[in-house]
């Protein structure tokens, strides 16, 4: 199975349109368009019932305290957590292409209640209800994707996998609120192939160049 971009490639930067946060020209960041990217795949397996979607940062700083803050960088070598951006599960099985901006288009506070997607998928929950839980104009239950927004003071360039998954059956049986974990979950034993591709972004307009 292989999967492609027409809005980024493999490895390459990801533009400022398919993120949350852009570097706003004064050193910090403003929002951004935050539409979800292109995809397309094909070479699925035979018996594929369906597919699950996840995008994830692995590059995330593990001290939050330095996070946003002009008066100390992140040092690119600081150990690193996960962050995921994007967890959508029972697409079906013959869908095989997302457009530009399907499933977001634009940010929306305290999350999107029921985002955009394939007929019959289910968009999961990602790292951004937690992040933003407490804060008052943004928290909320942030479902479906939710684009790129690394530190400005970070000195590492993030990096953003899409993996998709071909599974055996055509749903996972997920209600309610769920994330990653309970898609990774309940998918085990179910999966046919796998294929990623991987963009990546900075809002440090010096690594930006």
């Amino acid at each position: 199975m292989k999967i492609r971009s027409d809005s980024f490639q493999d490895g390459q930067p990801i533009p400022a349109e398919f993120a949350f946060g852009k570097p706003d020209g004064a050193g910090r960041i403003a929002l951004s368009a935050n539409r979800s990217p292109h995809l397309a795949w094909d070479e699925v397996p035979a018996g594929t019932r369906s597919f699950v979607l996840l995008c994830i940062d692995p590059d995330v700083p593990t001290v939050p305290e330095t996070v946003n803050r002009d008066d100390v960088a992140i040092p690119a070598e600081q150990p690193r957590g996960e962050f995921v951006h994007w967890v959508m599960a029972d697409i079906p099985a013959d869908c095989r292409e997302l457009a530009a901006g399907a499933c977001s288009d634009g940010v929306t506070p305290r999350g999107k209640r029921q985002p955009e997607g394939p007929v019959g998928s289910r968009q999961g929950l990602n790292d951004y209800t937690g992040w933003f839980a407490g804060d008052a104009d943004m928290g909320g239950d942030y479902f479906g994707y939710d684009g790129p927004c690394p530190p400005f003071n970070d000195q590492r360039v993030h990096r953003y996998f899409f993996r998709l998954y071909a599974l055996d059956v055509p749903s996972l049986g997920l209600s309610g609120r769920f994330g990653r974990a309970e898609v990774e979950r309940a998918m085990q034993g179910h999966v046919l192939a796998e294929a990623a591709i991987h963009g990546t972004y900075t809002t440090n307009a010096r690594l930006a160049g």
